[in-house]
């Protein structure tokens, strides 16, 4: 064997081109290698610009990131391993025992449970109010308060939060507002140019938009608070997969197409669903008969989003049969995907709660969100005929 010859083991440098890819290569590299100690020293140092070790950071999430915070006109967002893992790195971020914390009431199952049972027994207090009424947030607020966590339309209520007086009630107060926007993404809301201090996402849902990756995002309009976002995150380890970034990063390139199309068939099916035989309530931000609808006029300039809730008569018996009948809708907890997708709240984001407290949300056995996805809504409109059909069959 010829004493030039390569281990098998030894790791090889890029082929050398005076061309680029077109597609973002993905990174899977846990590590990178530096020349000496000085080189990586400057790294850390800041000095110079480079990737150590992937839960520090790593060129898929760079770019991703950087595709998010020119929607959401942010400078160094981060993306983390799902949109839970956001959240909890801006709690870790902003709060310290003894803080207190007002969030809205309406806010997505898993976000409602971290606020009640886990951030209770790690020292701060937390106080959940209407976010549709400016004033009980006003009320609500402490001088120990040091966040306020709203989502612009309620998961899955569809409850447009009144952000004015929010924001009215927060200016002069130490507070941070920070909204999950998700629901709305970019297309409907910008936060942090309406007065928001955070943003955060579930990139898995509309923005990534194929149910294939599981990733989250936040960033801060504070560069300190932004350099906290990263720190928490490295330290905590909620880091995402370049494979998860890249794949995200694919599916955001036809975002503005996708949210078009399916807010644009939304409105069609709220419209269609209105009305028929064993729906007791239809509710889309855009319906005239929705009870924050003057307000999502002027938030969402007159726009509704791409998702659909409605409540069935006949409760959970009724919803099983519209489910099964359904056949080619998939009933699965997620949405945002390119198919249109049902999910049944009760036993799903929201089972956490007791009966009573979904009940008063309006979170009935019946109840049904619809997340609209791009296909020819005459389509889904039949399919929908169908399932409402056979849960009459299954109230009478």
């Amino acid at each position: 064997m010829s004493e030039d010859h390569h281990s098998i083991v030894r790791r090889q440098a890029a082929p050398a081109s005076v061309s680029t890819p077109v597609v973002t290569p993905i990174w899977p590299s846990v590590v990178y290698q530096s020349t000496d100690a000085d080189a990586l020293d400057a790294q850390y140092l800041g000095e110079t610009q480079g990737y150590t070790y992937a839960r520090e950071g790593h060129p898929n999430a760079a770019v991703l990131a950087a595709k998010i915070d020119a929607l959401e006109g942010a400078r160094g967002g981060v993306v983390t391993g799902s949109g839970m893992a956001a959240v909890a790195a801006v709690f870790q971020a902003v709060l310290r025992a003894g803080d207190h914390v007002v969030a809205g009431s309406q806010l997505y199952g898993k976000s409602l449970k971290l606020l009640k049972d886990e951030l209770p027994r790690m020292g701060v207090e937390v106080t959940l109010c209407d976010p549709t009424d400016g004033g009980a947030v006003a009320a609500a607020l402490r001088p120990e308060t040091k966040l306020v966590l709203v989502e612009v339309v309620s998961n899955p209520t569809l409850r447009v939060a009144d952000m004015a007086g929010i924001f009215a009630a927060t200016a002069g107060h130490p507070a941070m507002v920070a909204v999950d926007n998700t629901f709305t993404t970019p297309a409907l809301y910008r936060p942090l140019a309406a007065g928001a201090d955070l943003v955060i996402h579930s990139v898995t849902k509309m923005l990534a938009g194929h149910s294939d990756v599981t990733l989250g995002y936040a960033a801060a309009k504070d560069p300190g608070v932004a350099a906290r976002l990263t720190e928490v995150s490295v330290a905590w380890g909620l880091t995402a997969s370049p494979f998860d970034c890249w794949l995200a990063e694919r599916g955001m390139h036809s975002f503005e197409l996708r949210f078009a199309r399916a807010q644009e068939t939304a409105a069609a099916l709220a419209h269609h669903l209105s009305g028929k035989p064993g729906v007791e309530a239809v509710i889309y931000p855009a319906r005239p008969d929705h009870p924050d609808h003057n307000r999502a006029q002027g938030l969402l300039c007159g726009q509704g989003g791409a998702m659909v809730s409605f409540r069935l008569a006949g409760g959970r018996e009724a919803a099983n049969a519209f489910l099964r009948a359904a056949r080619h809708i998939p009933f699965a907890p997620t949405l945002g995907d390119v198919a249109t997708m049902f999910s049944h709240p009760a036993v799903s984001s929201h089972r956490a709660l007791t009966t009573e407290a979904r009940e008063a949300l309006g979170i009935t056995e019946g109840f049904i969100r619809c997340s609209v996805g791009i296909e020819a809504p005459d389509l889904l409109m039949r399919e929908l005929d169908q399932a409402l059909a056979a849960s009459l069959v299954a109230n009478a």
